[in-house]
């Protein structure tokens, strides 16, 4: 019955999904806040499909939005859903988690992820229902049995392709994963990148930094374990191409380093302005007045977020 609650505008406008790379399929977000108009889909969720099992990759931000995103995957195939995975804990990503437990896959996330969702459980569900009504009916949290801790790298084999999964320190939040198809050469980086829409605060300024900026430096994406011996971890095995990337919010980007580089030139911005201001005595209002303004005409949604993380990376920044 959740199914016949979209109407036929919003299934034209939103519930697709692309074929970006041989078997994989991501359905683009819109880049918007959640509203009733798109549903709550903001975020790109998507599928990975191998000779013997599928893996999805996040799961929108309401039962009815995994229940569509289920069923495009039906469109495509009838193999196995073996594992769901959760790239980080915000709702757009993680809440249509529970129309996959029919298929009784492995739900797979950070180790951080549990904790976080499980703290934020009320605040994310109540919002939905606030926001989108009977869209969000039946939305409930589902937590991992699986976890990927920082610095692991876990393998998972759809048969003919490998998937690498990988766990940061705090970033975007304190429970990021990104995930690699070796067959394509696809990084799933989620909301460790934002292309076009501004990058969202959650977790570590300075952290978020260290990993683009390695990645960027790096121009591969590592697939070997932080804990391996340095020289197997910087061995070619160790560190794979990447051909694109799929951001949480905007296009895929093929010329991904410059992709990574305007949201440091943001991030970066930011951080030099608040400390700046941190060492003249200022406040926060004065840096959410001042800091990074120049930027406003280059990112969706500024005028919704920036302030934001202005306010958050000064919390971080004045106690370092």
């Amino acid at each position: 019955m959740l199914l016949l609650l979209l109407p036929a505008g919003v299934v034209a406008r939103g519930v697709t999904a692309e074929e970006i790379a041989p078997g994989i399929y991501l359905r683009p977000g819109i880049q918007e806040e959640f509203a009733p108009r798109n549903h709550g889909h903001i975020a790109n969720i998507g599928f990975i499909v191998g000779n013997q099992a599928v893996a999805v990759i996040d799961t929108g931000s309401t039962l009815n939005e995994g229940l569509w995103l289920r069923r495009l995957i039906r469109e495509v195939t009838d193999l196995p859903i073996a594992y769901v995975i959760l790239t980080h804990m915000h709702p757009d990503h993680s809440l249509g988690a529970a129309a996959f437990r029919q298929d009784e896959p492995e739900y797979i996330g950070h180790k951080q992820l549990s904790g976080a969702l499980a703290s934020r459980q009320s605040v994310y569900l109540n919002r939905m229902n606030q926001i989108l009504g009977i869209m969000a009916k039946g939305t409930e949290m589902v937590l991992p049995t699986r976890t990927v801790d920082v610095g692991e790298v876990l393998k998972l084999d759809l048969g003919g392709r490998g998937l690498y999964l990988r766990g940061y320190p705090t970033a975007h939040t304190n429970n990021d994963l990104s995930v690699y198809d070796d067959k394509t050469g696809t990084l799933w980086l989620s909301d460790l990148l934002f292309v076009e829409r501004i990058p969202v605060m959650d977790g570590s300024l300075r952290g978020w930094l260290k990993i683009i900026g390695e990645l960027g430096d790096r121009g591969c994406v590592q697939v070997a374990a932080d804990s391996a011996p340095p020289l197997k971890a910087e061995a070619s095995e160790g560190c794979k191409t990447v051909n694109r990337i799929v951001p949480g919010h905007g296009p895929v980007v093929t010329q991904w380093k410059q992709a990574l580089g305007d949201q440091r030139r943001y991030l970066e911005i930011i951080a030099t302005g608040i400390r700046k201001i941190i060492k003249q005595g200022g406040t926060i209002p004065e840096a959410v007045a001042s800091v990074g303004l120049e930027e406003r005409d280059k990112w969706l949604l500024f005028d919704q977020f920036h302030g934001r993380n202005v306010t958050a990376v000064f919390a971080e920044l004045e106690w370092e």
